[in-house]
């Protein structure tokens, strides 16, 4: 299971970095600060959904 989390979160990641990056620009916060914490909160959001969907995968 762990790999295949492992490789979800790569995807699922950069997929939900990306969109808050995105979403913080468009609100206008344009510092560094901002998009590390958008970026940031991204990657931590991508580790939990990769591991529910690595279980949820291996359930099925």
């Amino acid at each position: 299971m762990t790999r295949l989390a492992l490789v979800l979160f790569i995807f699922i990641s950069a997929t939900i970095a990306g969109c808050l990056v995105v979403v913080a620009l468009v609100m206008g916060q344009d510092s560094i600060a901002a998009l590390l914490v958008a970026a940031g909160l991204g990657v931590v959001l991508g580790g939990i959904g990769s591991w529910f969907a690595a279980r949820r995968i291996l359930e099925a």
